[in-house]
């Protein structure tokens, strides 16, 4: 990443940790990016940012796919083909050459911010 890349990349605000939903994802923009934020209070990290869109599909659903526990590993099912993608960093567990992006993600006061 060059200088000017670095100074262009800053948390931005998302939503308010009211609009969060305990063990559930929920949809938000990052500019234009559509970003699945999924927030598990009882884990170290508790929140998780990946993009909102299905690989396999092309679809806006990750935010609305199960959170699950596979070999230790948390992930998010896609609710359309099912795909499970880990929740630390996007890699599709039944296919390692897919992945969807991730961002850093905080909680800072009352509001969520994503580094984008």
């Amino acid at each position: 990443m060059n200088a000017a890349m670095l100074n262009e990349v800053k948390w931005q605000p998302v939503c308010s940790v009211d609009d969060l939903v305990a063990g559930s994802g929920v949809a938000v923009l990052l500019g234009q990016q559509p970003v699945a934020l999924f927030w598990l209070p009882e884990q170290e990290p508790g929140l998780f940012a990946l993009a909102h869109r299905d690989p396999f599909s092309g679809a806006e659903v990750l935010a609305h796919g199960l959170i699950c526990d596979i070999n230790g590993e948390l992930t998010v099912a896609s609710p359309l083909y099912k795909q499970h993608f880990r929740l630390a960093d996007g890699v599709c567990l039944e296919d390692a050459g897919v992945s969807v992006a991730c961002w850093p993600v905080r909680i800072n006061g009352e509001q969520i911010e994503i580094m984008g």
